[in-house]
């Protein structure tokens, strides 16, 4: 009974379609949004690119162009007019 939860688990994870966030004038790719905290290209990844409070292309970090809750590209400010945009696999924003 275990293993088949464990392959109905991997089974899920492995189909769900991946959300990715992206700079909304430039394009610029700003990793998967959520997710596991181990991926590489995720924003739940403390120590990742995309992840870390330190990253100049994070949304966690408080003083980068993708994080500050002053900056016109961050979703942390409620008036950014540049906001990033979200995609799914399918191309809806």
């Amino acid at each position: 009974m275990k293993i088949s939860i464990a392959l109905l688990l991997i089974m899920m994870t492995s189909t769900a379609s991946a959300v990715e966030i992206y700079d909304k004038e430039t394009g610029k790719y700003l990793g998967q949004l959520g997710g596991n905290q181990y991926a590489p290209d995720s924003t739940n990844n403390p120590y990742g690119r995309y992840g870390s409070q330190y990253s100049p292309d994070s949304i966690n970090n408080p003083y980068g162009t993708y994080g500050s809750k002053y900056s016109n590209d961050s979703p942390n400010n409620p008036y950014a007019t540049n906001p990033p945009v979200i995609i799914d696999n399918n191309n809806n924003k």
